[in-house]
């Protein structure tokens, strides 16, 4: 959030914040009471400062950017010098900005924890600026192209870790609801982050369908804000039984490819008449066709689902397990250029098959360490089944990006192929029109 009021921060290590500062950067206690000048043009109500990122990851660097507000003064900035602190230390001076007329720019390090800003010229001091860190959890489970099953053997391991390590943070596994999208509950909570910062999760499934899982890690300190990890998509089914199989050549498929459900009724002699029966979510069973044994007691059905569906055939008196078959959306993307300078705007637009207006979906950078990515700039699908979504870029070299669709209960998740944009420098006067930009909100994250 940006505020020019700023909460207290608890007593923490603050080699965080020291990993800001370049060498022979010094800490500026005189700051606290700065002498404010005469000149209009150059007191503390004009100089701004501006972050180009409210809300980071772990390891990221922020553009920060600001200029002259006043009119009637100087048209030429003094020297500007950026500070900044976290929790726990004093304010750290972190380097010299780049001025250009009546604007500057300043590329901070990388970034570990929540840092207060602010810019200083010899005679004024800009408001305060925050900005938050979420730390970067990576969670890792079973091949998601592998499905799970429900009861008793059923148990799945899931495993992560959270940088920077956050000894004692509370680790939440969460599932999305199964009747909405972006709506998330706990199904297994307080688990510990340890000492080296991993965390593991074992958790048993009871009902089939597609699950969306992740974790929510809740910190033990006032060093970062919550983190959310990476999604893991799954496809449940029951047990299976082996008198009556029931199995899938692709789970899950994408909207509109075919898939081959088959499988073997133990004893069954040749032509005896099996029945596939299908339903959607919080639909009925129906008949979705009839075919007739071969030899072993085979059988098989070609199937189209439009939808996320569950099946389940039936042969003289005997059932199968239910099996659950995943429908992906498709999704097309692409990006108006794959160069551009820090600050300015590209689009990233494409399609979604099925079109559902108004559906959400996000634009994704990848984090620093490369463990995954994080929503940057939400989005969503228009009447037309396309979508657009313009952001500004910040930041220096390059920068990998995404297009994401979540699932909902008819249609699972897909995402788009990466894109490598190359984030050259800009020069200081460009920013200083640019909107920083606004923290994401819940249910964006």
């Amino acid at each position: 959030m940006r505020s020019t009021k700023f909460p207290a921060f608890a007593a923490a290590a603050s080699a965080a914040m020291l990993a800001l500062a370049p060498a022979g950067a010094s800490a500026a206690p005189g700051h606290h009471h700065l002498k404010v000048g005469k000149h209009p043009a150059v007191n503390s109500r004009c100089l701004s400062l501006a972050a180009g990122q409210a809300r980071i990851t772990a390891g990221e660097t922020v553009t920060l950017f600001g200029g002259l507000t006043c009119s009637g003064g100087p048209s030429t900035l003094p020297p500007v010098t950026i500070y900044g602190r976290s929790a726990g230390s004093g304010f750290q001076s972190l380097g010299a900005a780049k001025v250009e007329g009546d604007a500057y720019t300043f590329q901070t390090a990388a970034i570990n924890a929540d840092t207060i800003f602010y810019a200083s010229t010899s005679e004024a001091r800009s408001p305060q600026r925050l900005v938050r860190v979420e730390p970067v959890v990576t969670l890792e489970g079973p091949e998601e192209k592998i499905p799970l099953e429900t009861g008793k053997g059923g148990t799945t391991l899931f495993k992560g870790k959270v940088s920077p390590k956050d000894a004692g943070a509370k680790v939440v596994l969460q599932r999305e609801n199964a009747v909405t999208h972006e709506e998330w509950r706990a199904i297994q909570r307080a688990v510990l982050v340890s000492s080296t910062g991993e965390f593991a999760i074992s958790h048993k499934f009871l009902v089939p369908g597609d699950a969306d899982i992740r974790v929510v890690v809740q910190p033990s300190s006032k060093l970062y804000v919550r983190g959310i990890s990476n999604t893991l998509n799954y496809n449940i089914s029951q047990k299976e039984n082996l008198n009556l199989t029931l199995n899938s050549s692709s789970d899950p498929i994408f909207f509109g490819q075919p898939v081959t459900l088959s499988g073997a009724i133990q004893g069954a002699p040749i032509g005896q008449t099996v029945t596939l029966l299908a339903r959607g979510r919080g639909a009925s069973y129906v008949t979705a066709a009839t075919t007739t044994t071969k030899s072993e007691g085979k059988y098989e059905f070609v199937q189209s689902p439009q939808v996320s569906s569950f099946y389940r055939v039936t042969s003289a008196g005997k059932s199968s397990a239910v099996l659950f078959e995943g429908v992906k959306y498709v999704l097309t993307a692409g990006v108006s250029a794959t160069t551009v300078q820090s600050g300015q705007s590209l689009t990233f637009s494409g399609t979604v098959t099925p079109g559902v207006s108004g559906h959400p979906v996000y634009l994704e950078r990848e984090n620093a360490s490369g463990g995954g990515f994080h929503v940057y700039e939400p989005g969503t699908v228009g009447p037309s089944s396309s979508y657009s979504i313009t952001a500004p870029i910040y930041g220096s070299g390059k920068e990998n990006f995404r297009i994401k669709v979540p699932g909902d209960p008819t249609n699972q998740s897909a995402s788009s192929t990466t894109f490598s944009i190359e984030v050259t420098p800009a020069p200081a006067v460009s920013f200083k029109a640019t909107p920083p930009s606004k923290p994401l909100q819940e249910g964006q994250l």
